[in-house]
């Protein structure tokens, strides 16, 4: 009687710590889903920020050369001799001002800001392609476990449901247009 008694507490113990075992796998699953899921607002919030702030270099670069140029073109137009002579007084200052700006600012050209533009959307593109690849699969991982036998008894428990993977919605699909 003793061992019967022994054998069913042993059953139960090891029930209860299966169940236990289980249950926590299934919470420590889902927490990893919210982790990934944070980590796609991240890259988004990181997409964003990156995006304007190339977009705003570019375009403040782009318009300075426009008005640069703007300003040598005005200042050829029909001139007098004494214009011609202050217009050349003027292209020679406006000329050291960009000879100097683009030697202590080397960066600041348009080609190259165009040239890391491209190369921050990459980037930032592949960061959150990878979130999202995390994402689905913690997703898969969890939904699997919580689907399969003996585990699904105590998903089922819990009140578990599967999760959705993430799906870009289709206008999300398409290219973004920067310009």
């Amino acid at each position: 009687m003793l061992v019967i008694l022994g054998v069913i507490l042993i059953i139960a113990l090891c029930i209860v710590i299966w169940y236990v075992g289980t249950s926590n796998r299934i919470r420590m699953s889902d927490m990893k889903i919210s982790e990934a899921l944070s980590g796609i607002d991240i890259a988004l919030t990181k997409r964003h920020d990156v995006l304007m702030k190339m977009m705003d270099s570019v375009k403040a670069f782009q318009q300075y050369e426009a008005d640069t140029f703007t300003k040598l073109v005005g200042i050829r137009m029909g001139m007098s001799m004494k214009e011609r002579k202050d217009a050349n007084r003027d292209m020679d200052k406006l000329s050291s001002e960009i000879r100097l700006l683009v030697e202590n600012y080397p960066e600041l050209k348009s080609r190259e800001n165009y040239v890391a533009l491209q190369r921050s959307i990459v980037d930032v593109e592949e960061h959150l392609q990878a979130s999202r690849r995390l994402y689905n699969s913690n997703v898969t991982a969890y939904n699997r476990y919580i689907i399969t036998f003996p585990s699904s008894i105590v998903a089922g428990m819990m009140g578990a449901i599967q999760k959705q993977y993430f799906e870009a919605e289709n206008y999300k699909r398409e290219d973004v247009q920067l310009f």
